[in-house]
């Protein structure tokens, strides 16, 4: 990979699929379409290909970094724009992964641009977390608290918390327990907690889901309901 992140041929060659007959029906998917499978494939036009698709994704990664700007003030444009550059290399190297899961349900074009804006995002939520510490502990219990509420649902609101709090210190694993309050109690993106804890988010999303499981079922059993800012959303 060059310095500013652009894929070639070299970087790319050990995930680009063998030259063979692609699994989408070719008379769904439309000219533009094939003629871009067909260079990607081809030993002959690969390495303008990915130029092209690189230059492609690079626009996508500018766009999705520009929608995301205002939220981002401390970081300068070329920091910025390195992020794109990172964004689309890798967004290259998957679509690559991937050409044989293009079924030509949308223009080819309009398949690879979710690769760019999804490395983009996922890139621009780990600089905004970049020297931070990940809180794998509650921050507070006050956000399960509603403003006010009459007495009846107060008792009612203490007792679910009371069993929360415990069900979560007991029921859960000690791994369950960090990724559900980082993720689900103190909003950690999945990526970033990810990165962290070098694993992947299929991992995440199977800890999570065990995680609500286990809580939904110890709540159900004493008559309570899981709230909804832990259940599946």
């Amino acid at each position: 990979m060059s310095a500013r992140g652009t894929a070639t041929v070299d970087d790319v060659e050990s995930v680009t699929p063998a030259i063979t007959p692609t699994t989408s029906r070719p008379e769904l998917v439309d000219a533009e379409s094939q003629e871009w499978l067909r260079s990607l494939r081809a030993d002959d036009t690969r390495e303008e290909a990915i130029a092209r698709l690189h230059e492609l994704l690079l626009r996508a990664a500018r766009f999705e970094i520009a929608r995301r700007r205002p939220t981002l003030p401390h970081l300068r444009g070329n920091e910025l724009d390195d992020i794109a550059h990172e964004a689309a290399a890798d967004a290259v190297v998957s679509v690559l992964r991937r050409l044989d899961d293009f079924r030509g349900a949308s223009r080819f074009t309009t398949w690879v641009y979710k690769f760019a804006l999804l490395e983009a995002s996922a890139k621009l939520r780990k600089r905004a977390w970049q020297g931070r510490e990940v809180p794998l502990e509650p921050e507070a219990w006050g956000m399960f608290a509603s403003g006010g509420p009459e007495p009846d649902a107060e008792a009612e609101q203490s007792e679910l918390l009371a069993t929360l709090q415990t069900a979560i210190a007991e029921v859960l694993t000690p791994h369950q327990r960090s990724v559900l309050v980082a993720l689900a109690l103190n909003g950690v993106p999945i990526d970033v907690l990810a990165d962290r804890l070098n694993t992947n988010r299929g991992a995440l999303y199977k800890t999570l889901h065990d995680a609500r499981r286990k809580l939904r079922k110890h709540l159900d059993e004493r008559g309570l309901a899981l709230d909804d800012r832990l259940e599946d959303r």
